[in-house]
């Protein structure tokens, strides 16, 4: 799958450093040539050794070695990418900041290639403001960045952070390497539930795990699209690939981050359930039982899909719908009421929630089943026929 693909892993000081060892031999399976690069800190944690078992390449560790005298330069050149994997919030940082303090940080400011980090720390590093700012700079200096994941932590602690599993980090580069049907086009996808405050503690929302959703977002990635993710609140770690994840809470928030966007895209599709309703007030202190009120008064929220569907300059639009009987008629009607190009029917009771999904395509040419399978096979294969449809259309 890499055959020939020459690749400079680089591995910082980590905790997830031993991770490193697998995502190592995974490449070396796949056919790539692979050069490790250790930082000094990485030692600590696994030795040089293990790479070079690994990889047959004696591993670089500090500009000062006899073997990597102008390593920054020899490894920069002649390479397909450059892979960071742990990267850790100060090799960030130094990274953002054009430092050049160690091999590593070398090879990456003299390289000629693509840059992917898979960045690896504490969730709380991870959301500090300078490590935000700090992504926010490689991003726009053209790094591509993996992960990280969500999920527990060696500290003990949980949340956003971890290191993505090693399959997942080659998934993202052979995504990179193999374009597909969607190549160079521009994805917005939404995903997950939202959620309709009652007052600081309750809320109204519903039972979608947001699975279909971040499926189709990494299957687009996968094709080689461009994609925005904007999900409602979740427990998921982010796709792999190249797409940016917009966290939202509400139905108006996912709205004005759908508008925000739009000017930007040529496809979309709504996988997001959205609540139809939200409480007309707000509490804002907790209701006490005593004083509950028996009746809480809703007010319609906006069809996110009918609206950009219904847009004169509307990107391509697929459109999501779980049903709970008659699928069949029930999606006909909904797609030919918001004027859909395609509509993706799936039954609520077993959709919602689960693991794996059948899917109902409609279309103008008729239907398409999808047999049930696991959510992001179903996401591949879903793809395939919108990249189908794009094609027609143009």
């Amino acid at each position: 799958m890499l055959t020939g693909k020459r690749i400079v892993l680089g591995v910082t000081g980590g905790i997830a450093a031993y991770k490193a060892a697998e995502l190592a031999r995974l490449l070396v399976k796949a056919h790539a040539d692979v050069q490790v690069v250790m930082t000094r800190a990485a030692t600590g944690f696994i030795t040089p050794l293990t790479f070079h078992a690994l990889t047959s390449h004696v591993v670089v560790v500090d500009a000062a070695d006899d073997q990597a005298a102008m390593a920054h330069i020899a490894l920069a050149r002649g390479r397909d990418a450059i892979l960071v994997a742990p990267a850790t919030a100060d090799f960030l940082a130094r990274l953002a900041g054009g430092h050049a303090d160690d091999v590593l940080t070398q090879i990456c400011l003299a390289r000629d290639c693509p840059l992917w980090v898979a960045p690896a720390m504490n969730r709380l590093m991870w959301q500090h403001p300078s490590t935000r700012r700090n992504m926010t700079i490689l991003q726009g200096d053209g790094v591509h960045v993996l992960g990280p994941a969500d999920g527990s932590q060696a500290c003990g602690e949980i949340g956003p952070g971890r290191l993505l599993e090693p399959e997942e980090i080659v998934a993202g580069l052979l995504a990179y390497w193999q374009p597909g049907a969607l190549a160079g086009r521009r994805v917005l996808v939404t995903a997950g539930p939202t959620l309709e405050k009652i007052d600081p503690v309750r809320a109204l929302t519903n039972l979608s795990s947001g699975r279909m959703g971040y499926a189709v977002a990494q299957a687009a990635a996968e094709a080689g699209a461009q994609v925005v993710l904007i999900s409602g609140p979740v427990c998921l770690a982010p796709p792999t690939g190249m797409v940016a994840v917009v966290a939202v809470e509400s139905a108006d928030e996912m709205f004005a981050a759908v508008q925000a966007h739009l000017a930007a895209i040529e496809v979309f599709i709504s996988v997001a359930a959205v609540a139809d309703f939200r409480p007309q007030h707000i509490a804002g202190e907790k209701i006490k039982k005593a004083h509950a009120p028996s009746v809480i008064e809703l007010v319609p929220t906006v069809d996110i899909l009918a609206h950009v569907a219904a847009l004169p300059d509307a990107p391509f639009c697929v459109g999501f719908a779980a049903e709970t009987s008659q699928l069949v008629a029930h999606g006909h009607a909904k797609r030919q009421a918001k004027r859909l190009p395609l509509l993706v029917v799936n039954q609520a009771q077993t959709a919602l929630g689960g693991l794996d999904n059948e899917l109902l395509l409609l279309d103008d040419q008729g239907e398409h089943r999808i047999a049930r399978t696991d959510k992001l096979s179903a996401a591949r294969q879903l793809m395939t026929h919108v990249a189908r449809l794009l094609a027609k259309k143009a």
